[in-house]
């Protein structure tokens, strides 16, 4: 059911509606939720999140946000520089004993940023397995290495093994796992009690949203694959309803304080003084003249999008539990028709 709190003129929820025509009926679904000035100007769920059992989308259904995680993963690493357990220059082979000399360029601003140069780990696993990867695996993939793919803070290239072994620096500082630490200094504060660093055989998702794909005019379900237990990079489940409570906290100073904050917000720097549009867990860009932050999460049955405009306080968070479809360019078409009406 949609629900307007905003008056309806100041979002075209028809046309909204005709953007994600696609994803009514019985099909793979999507869960939409427009945010502006603290309030849900617009929500709206469609289609299943679990076909086989004709179980609908709602706005508690938990989606997996793949990279849309970064956010999160980001956000532990500042907590603990905030606690003084950590600073952004530390390198690899000061907080792994034993890791290889390479890592001693690397520091946590490169992890952070994607500029760390580190091997791809996905491009490690051989085609065959079929168990899957934790992030301890990558960080022991990376042992195995002597090299990167350039000078560590030279240039940026999106790294899922760096913000893997980002949650692997959290549990060697604190001694927790990386989801007891999100649940007890992330989650738990800020009322988050669906959203989960999902587990298989040890933790469970509540009101789960199964992925899919299209095959042969329908849809199966595809729901994991080998790389779905890294959960540094991507292994959060949440909702809209939750992920509203975490973009409104992003205007405030819990968790972590605002100028601490704004570094989230701040395009990283090269070695040679070169910008990028990266931040710490965050996509950063202009759309319209306004500057956006933002991250998409791609993954084996699934796209999702947080997308904020903070100076108009405005957010569109929509996840879908496909394998196909172009959420970063849904969420410009919702913002258009709301700035533009």
């Amino acid at each position: 059911m949609t629900e307007l709190v905003l008056p309806q003129s100041r979002l075209k929820s028809s046309a909204i509606d005709s953007l994600l025509a696609e994803y009514s009926g019985n099909v793979p679904g999507a869960s939409l939720m427009v945010i502006h000035n603290g309030k849900v100007a617009y929500k709206h769920s469609y289609g299943m999140a679990d076909i086989e059992k004709a179980v609908p989308v709602t706005a508690k259904t938990n989606f997996r946000l793949a990279s849309v995680t970064k956010e999160f993963t980001a956000t532990a690493i500042m907590l603990l520089v905030k606690k003084g357990k950590l600073n952004y220059d530390d390198n690899l082979t000061q907080i792994f004993p034993g890791f290889p000399g390479y890592g001693k360029k690397i520091t946590i601003t490169d992890l952070l940023n994607h500029t760390s140069g580190l091997i791809d780990y996905e491009s490690l696993i051989p085609a065959t397995d079929t168990v899957q990867v934790t992030d301890k695996d990558v960080l022991e993939m990376m042992m195995k290495q002597d090299s990167t793919y350039f000078e560590p803070g030279s240039k940026y290239q999106y790294s899922n093994t760096g913000y893997a072994l980002l949650a692997m620096i959290v549990e060697k500082v604190t001694g927790k796992p990386f989801a007891r630490f999100l649940k007890e200094n992330i989650f738990k504060p800020l009322g988050m009690k669906n959203s989960i660093a999902y587990q298989k055989g040890i933790s469970e998702v509540k009101n789960r949203a199964y992925g899919y794909s299209r095959k042969n005019g329908g849809f199966v379900r595809d729901d994991q694959s080998v790389t779905s237990a890294v959960l540094g990079d991507g292994g959060i489940y949440s909702s809209v309803d939750d992920l509203f409570k975490w973009d409104q906290s992003l205007y405030t100073g819990k968790i972590i304080p605002l100028k601490m904050k704004e570094k989230s917000f701040t395009r990283g720097t090269l070695s040679n003084g070169e910008k990028i549009d990266y931040g710490f867990g965050w996509h950063l860009k202009k759309f319209l003249g306004h500057e956006v932050v933002f991250h998409t999460g791609v993954t084996r049955g699934f796209r999702n999008v947080i997308y904020r405009i903070p100076s108009l306080k405005v957010t569109v968070i929509m996840l879908t539990n496909r394998n196909e479809g172009d959420s970063e360019s849904l969420a410009e078409k919702i913002v258009s028709l709301y700035l533009n009406d």
